[in-house]
């Protein structure tokens, strides 16, 4: 059977025989052919060449699609016209007339090869040649001049997403000035809206301060009130310019020495120190749209960030082009495909075979990044019982960074496709913060309910992390009422909440025990706000002599009415708080969480 495959095979590459054949044949066929190879390999050179002057301009970084085009293009250009010109002079001259003669001579010792060569003359079949490296020449073209099209597109798509978002923030942090402001104008709402009283709406409309509060203002479902009406023609157009005045500082703070590196930082690197404009509006997108601080990281590092994720399409495409064209070209020549793909899928089953644990890691991986099962920075939790941070997936295994960096836990990509994995990150903007309390039998539990409140209320408004956002999501963020942007608490919450939750848990054998819930923006930022949250427990407790009683049986002889009259002395006190704040959802529901 091998062998009929085998002999199938080589009776479909009589065409290719003849064509070196026919080369051989002729001095002169022999010089062309040297002629076009030295000059494809000239092109390739100059290319290169080329290629890396163009990364090392500052157009490059500026307009890298319009220059990646260039760099594809060049080279297929040159090559056609090569190939093109080289094709024209055989068929304009009569330098096959030899080889003809001397290619009958050798048709004569070669019976099989006869019929191929009936079919096509000298000349034709050299141009057959010919054509179908120009057909590879531009097969290549287009196989990566679509991707950089698609790239472009999506890369514009995701400006105008960058547009909404700014428009929503309300400008940029690194914005020239108020560039929202120049740009539209804000239009009050015809009717008083929730959550202020008619008065107080009429009478922030009659200054510029109380205008700006109006429209900084969150109803209680998180809803900005007005609209905005443009001031210019495109106020996206605008912005764009805007960003890519942005952006040209940047690079030339990068250029000139004037960054936090403190050097000059160089074009065309193979560890890129300067992004180009495209990385740049990433990291922003990345970062929540935060200043891109001009060499404030290391030499290579959004390449290295970008190294593991998956493929795209676009990524993909160019490979799947080229194949098509050279399996149309070996049709072409008139090769039968299936007695070729008959005779290669025994070695294809044989090298699946060896490499099956290989393969699997790597659609395990295709997997984990297509359906986004968890991806690099998200908590974990494995059935294993490991608890950590996904450091890195690659086709082969994937890392995972255990919680306080004490170790790594390195396992085979295919087994968590089998694993039951616990995510603590994937889609979730609410996870809560609990802290746990006793407190003494003598204090009136709806006095320490209102002061937990307190509590709570204050750790919406003070817990923040170190870039001044709250740890804490809420309906309205606390900054609107100070005339100040919002800092993001207030989004992506897509469930009715209301905090902070006081709940009386049990009646312990010391202390009366009540929990105090947080609701935080992501897995992490529980332990700082539990944190938080005691020390502004500690401080409202010695403030009220609200007592934490020691985990150990008291025996009273004469001292609990004494105790008792010190903790009296502060129940009107303690009833204000009560007034003020309530004591949450205690009493005034079925009691359930």
């Amino acid at each position: 059977m091998a062998e009929e495959i085998i002999d199938a095979v080589a009776g479909q590459t009589n065409e290719f025989q003849s064509v070196t054949e026919l080369i051989a044949s002729s001095e002169a066929l022999q010089a062309a052919f040297f002629v076009l190879i030295v000059g494809i390999i000239a092109i390739v050179s100059v290319y290169r060449v080329f290629s890396k002057w163009v990364r090392s301009q500052k157009f490059y970084y500026v307009r890298p699609h319009l220059s990646r085009f260039i760099q594809v293009g060049v080279l297929p250009f040159f090559a056609i016209i090569l190939i093109t010109t080289m094709n024209f002079y055989i068929q304009s001259f009569d330098i096959f007339e030899e080889a003809k003669i001397e290619l009958e001579e050798v048709i004569q010792d070669a019976e099989e090869s006869i019929e191929s060569i009936d079919r096509l003359s000298p000349a034709e079949t050299f141009a057959k040649i010919l054509n179908s490296i120009n057909i590879l020449v531009i097969g290549y073209s287009i196989a990566h001049l679509i991707p950089i099209a698609l790239n472009k597109r999506q890369k514009s798509t995701e400006e105008k997403e960058d547009f909404e978002a700014w428009k929503e923030m309300r400008g940029f942090k690194d914005d020239d000035g108020d560039l929202f402001h120049k740009l539209f104008r804000w239009v009050p709402p015809v009717n008083t809206p929730e959550d202020i009283s008619e008065e107080d709406f009429k009478k922030h409309l009659e200054t510029d301060e109380g205008r700006k509060f109006l429209e900084e203002f969150r109803t209680t479902k998180g809803l900005p009130i007005g609209s905005y009406e443009e001031l210019v023609k495109n106020p996206f157009e605008e912005w764009k310019e805007a960003e890519r005045k942005k952006y040209q500082d940047y690079f030339k703070k990068c250029v000139s020495g004037h960054n936090q590196s403190g050097k000059k930082l160089k074009t065309g690197q193979e560890d890129e120190e300067i992004y180009p404009i495209d990385t740049w509006r990433e990291e922003k997108r990345l970062n929540g749209y935060d200043p891109i601080i001009p060499g404030g990281r290391p030499p290579g590092y959004a390449t290295r960030k970008r190294k593991n994720l998956p493929k795209s399409i676009s990524q993909i495409l160019p490979l799947g082009i080229f194949v098509a064209v050279i399996v149309g070209i070996i049709s072409w020549w008139g090769v039968d495909l299936i007695v070729l793909a008959t005779a290669t899928g025994g070695l294809a089953i044989g090298i699946g075979l060896a490499l099956q644990e290989t393969m699997q890691n790597y659609f395990a991986y295709i997997l984990i990044r297509k359906d986004k099962i968890f991806s690099e920075g998200e908590r974990i939790l494995l059935d294993t019982g490991y608890n950590g941070y996904v450091h890195k997936i690659t086709p082969r295994v994937t890392y995972i960074r255990n919680a306080l960096n004490e170790s790594f836990a390195v396992i085979p990509t295919r087994q968590l496709v089998n694993s039951q994995i616990i995510n603590y990150s994937k889609e979730i903007k609410m996870v809560p913060a609990i802290v746990e309390v006793g407190v003494s039998y003598l204090n009136d539990p709806k006095q320490v309910a209102a002061i937990l409140v307190k509590v709570g209320k204050r750790g919406m408004k003070e817990i923040v992390d170190d870039k001044q956002r709250h740890l804490v999501v809420q309906l309205r963020c606390p900054y609107l009422d100070e005339n100040k942007p919002s800092c993001g608490c207030d989004k992506d919450i897509h469930v009715d909440i209301a905090q902070p939750v006081v709940r009386f848990n049990q009646f312990n054998d010391s202390s009366l025990d009540f929990s105090l819930w947080l609701y935080v923006r992501d897995y992490g930022a529980q332990f700082k706000a539990k944190t938080e949250m005691r020390m502004i427990m500690y401080e409202e407790f010695k403030k009220y002599d609200i007592r934490i009683p020691w985990p150990i049986r008291t025996v009273y002889q004469g001292d609990e009415k004494r105790e008792q009259e010190e903790i009296d002395r502060l129940t009107e006190q303690r009833k204000g708080v009560i007034d003020e704040y309530g004591v949450g959802d205690i009493g005034r529901g079925s009691g359930e969480d």
